[in-house]
């Protein structure tokens, strides 16, 4: 009953004035049924005495409409449909549930006088801001929402029922600032009350509870009447504590809205002092773009699936176009804590050092919050219409596979935006991240390096920098992944991963081949018995000269060596790749894991020990 008193002073007369508004009743097909089981009706403790007083309609009416409510969510629950999918099938329900009211000794007449039209629960793109179904839901509002967490549980709880209807009252206010239109505005309130029976709570809108606290169903009172002096005692001693607890209830509630107020200010406030401090410190020193959210909600359709292109370790990025008509990638950063907050900054400031063909510049960024949402972060980046080269380098059969030609310009391309970073910029900076994925391709298939979060400049006068170990598996250096030992050579060792990558088409990785786990000890071993050919991707083999195919393959091999002593810088590897330079016999390596002399112990080897083994004979030399 408690629920009942929430909903009635808060819930009941948004929710009644949505459906006096738009339901009613025609006459039912025959050939139609319906496709909700409304048995519930004949079972859920609902309140049917308000249906038997002779001068309670509007009461009745309310009640009814809560009672159907709960079918309707529930078909939502199993079709996705916030309503039925013609007025066959919704004339059908109505007659339905005329039919099990009878059987209660309720007046089958009542559902005509409540209700006046029953095409209003047919499904149609105009109700709600084009809502149809929970596909149309999530994109509007988004795949999480307070509505997620708020409308989860046992709703018997009051804290729960009024947290989930703060949620609902935060999601229709989100969701009818897209139609102000009256009628939408009331029917979005409709729907938000069905999604949060039928989609969020686990319990289900037939659970009378859930149904009682999201569809404002009066409940039957339980156990037997007490005889009238019992209750009148009763109701005495209610409200003696009433009033004796009223005062430091009011007090409790005065204190915690005014905490909750001070949090919201102080949050506020500090969120207000990032975004200025940021604008001020760096974006005037940038050359980058301060976009409002309006301006990207705009270029890519309210952040839509459609538009959606990928989802990274750091964030999500969309496909967007400017009110110029210029395409940007906009990457929407995961929820930031302070170390994700130091990782935007660094991109930021980062990236605004550098202009580079080969690298990926900047075009602006957002910072922002607010209440529903939070803390969010965006950067814009010029749109690369050829995706990244991991695509071109997967199993996708539906894309072309990269020429000769491509695979070279593109190893080229990578080399002079790595030695730009390394000697082009006083401090160096150090990519830390090179791989196929964060090497994006524009329309002419001309290769950019991408993705700065985890860059680092490099210090005058140190040879190398000690930091914490960041990157993707399989591409980090050895004496990186387990020393944080970082220099401009770790990179060449990730670019030496990538060239033969794209040389061999064949994975950084690979499990199935027990053999050779890494492809540096397979492309190693073939090279040293003089069967460099057979590195090659077979669909290369005859589109150039064999002797520059293998320089390149060589000039990976030797960037990719264990021993960081032996590894090229940069310069000198993009000078063996032109054939400035001879490129020197290729040194001795540790024997790859595979190798007989450690299968006794293969079983229980991984790329970890690997590592160790290889880079305590780099010790040596470093």
């Amino acid at each position: 009953m408690g629920n009942n008193l929430l909903f009635s002073s808060s819930l009941c007369p948004c929710f009644f004035f949505f459906f006096f508004t738009i339901l009613s009743i025609h006459p039912v097909s025959a050939a139609s049924s319906c496709p909700v089981d409304l048995s519930y009706v004949q079972t859920v403790p609902w309140d049917t005495s308000l249906c038997r007083q002779p001068d309670g309609l509007e009461h009745c009416c309310q009640t009814l409409l809560s009672v159907l409510g709960m079918g309707i969510a529930q078909h939502l629950r199993e079709t996705s449909m916030f309503q039925f999918p013609n007025s066959n099938a919704s004339s059908a329900c109505l007659s339905d549930f005329q039919a099990k009211l009878a059987t209660l000794s309720i007046d089958p007449s009542l559902v005509p006088s409540c209700f006046k039209d029953s095409s209003q629960f047919v499904s149609s793109t105009s109700s709600c801001v084009g809502i149809v179904t929970t596909q149309d839901w999530i994109e509007k509002v988004g795949p999480m929402t307070p509505l997620n967490t708020a409308c989860r549980g046992d709703f018997s709880e009051l804290t729960r029922c009024s947290s989930c209807l703060d949620a609902g009252q935060k999601i229709n206010s989100q969701l009818t600032s897209l139609d102000p239109n009256v009628t939408a505005t009331s029917k979005c309130f409709y729907y938000t009350c069905l999604y949060a029976a039928g989609i969020v709570s686990e319990l289900g809108p037939l659970d009378a509870t859930t149904a009682a606290c999201t569809l404002a169903l009066p409940l039957a009172n339980s156990g037997t009447k007490k005889p009238a002096k019992s209750k009148n005692k009763l109701l005495k001693l209610v409200f003696g504590l009433l009033g004796s607890l009223i005062g430091v209830l009011l007090a409790f509630g005065l204190i915690t809205m005014y905490r909750k107020w001070d949090r919201k200010r102080k949050v506020s406030a500090s969120h207000e002092r990032f975004v200025s401090s940021f604008k001020a410190s760096m974006l005037p020193n940038s050359g980058a773009k301060w976009f409002h959210l309006s301006e990207l909600e705009r270029a890519t359709q309210g952040f839509s699936q459609r538009n959606f292109i990928g989802q990274g370790a750091y964030g999500v990025v969309y496909k967007g176009t400017l009110a110029d008509g210029t395409l940007v990638a906009v990457k929407q950063m995961h929820d930031l804590d302070s170390q994700g907050d130091e990782d935007f900054s660094n991109e930021v400031e980062i990236i605004s050092k550098i202009r580079h063909r080969n690298l990926l510049s900047l075009r602006g960024c957002c910072v922002t919050s607010d209440n529903l949402k939070g803390k969010r972060r965006y950067l814009v980046y010029d749109f690369m219409s050829n995706g990244s080269l991991g695509d071109h380098l997967s199993n996708d059969h539906s894309r072309k596979q990269l020429t000769w030609p491509q695979r070279k310009n593109i190893i080229l391309d990578v080399a002079k935006g790595l030695a730009y970073l390394h000697y082009g910029i006083k401090p160096a900076i150090y990519h830390r991240d090179i791989k196929a994925t964060n090497i994006l391709l524009d329309l002419e298939m001309k290769a950019k390096v991408a993705d700065f979060g985890l860059a680092k400049q490099s210090l005058d006068g140190q040879s190398h920098l000690t930091t914490r170990v960041a990157g993707t598996h399989g591409y980090l250096a050895p004496e990186y992944a387990l020393y944080g030992q970082l220099t401009e050579k770790s990179d060449v060792y990730s670019f030496g991963i990538v060239i033969l990558e794209i040389m061999s088409g064949r994975k950084v990785i690979d499990t199935s081949n027990s053999s050779f786990l890494l492809i540096t000890d397979w492309a190693w071993t073939l090279a040293k018995s003089g069967k460099s050919q057979e590195i090659l991707d077979e669909s290369i083999r005859d589109q150039g000269p064999k002797g520059v195919m293998e320089r390149f393959v060589l000039v990976g091999i030797l960037c990719a060596h264990v021993m960081v002593a032996f590894r090229p810088t940069i310069a000198d590897a993009l000078k063996m790749l032109e054939g400035d330079i001879d490129i020197p016999r290729l040194p001795e390596r540790p024997l790859p894991l595979g190798h007989e002399s450690f299968r006794p112990s293969w079983k229980e080897s991984s790329y970890t020990t690997e590592i160790s083994r290889t880079s305590s004979s780099s010790r040596r030399v470093m």
